[in-house]
């Protein structure tokens, strides 16, 4: 499956049945557990510091599609690699 960064590059605008688009900001991908997710923002998150976990999948024609991460357990442990991608480990010097 293709990066999504060389498919759409830093910014993804996604539709939700009905609802207005939403542009976000791709700041990171990676594989947690065997799955691949994208690390989402919106200029209006990053005020906040609040990320978005969304899951990437593949469709059936092999396009990358990001679905949302209903799980708070699966969302959590995606967010915390996150956190050790970009800040390090939790381990304290």
């Amino acid at each position: 499956m293709e990066n999504l960064r060389e498919r759409f590059g830093e910014w993804v605008t996604l539709t939700e049945d009905g609802k207005d688009a939403e542009t976000y900001r791709l700041l990171a991908e990676l594989t947690v557990g065997g799955r691949r997710y994208a690390i989402l923002q919106t200029e209006a998150m990053m005020r906040d510091d609040e990320i978005e976990v969304m899951r990437i999948v593949e469709s059936p024609g092999g396009e990358p599609q990001l679905e949302t991460v209903e799980d708070d357990g699966e969302w959590e442990s995606v967010a915390e690699a996150y956190d050790d991608l970009m800040f390090g480990g939790d381990e304290v010097p």
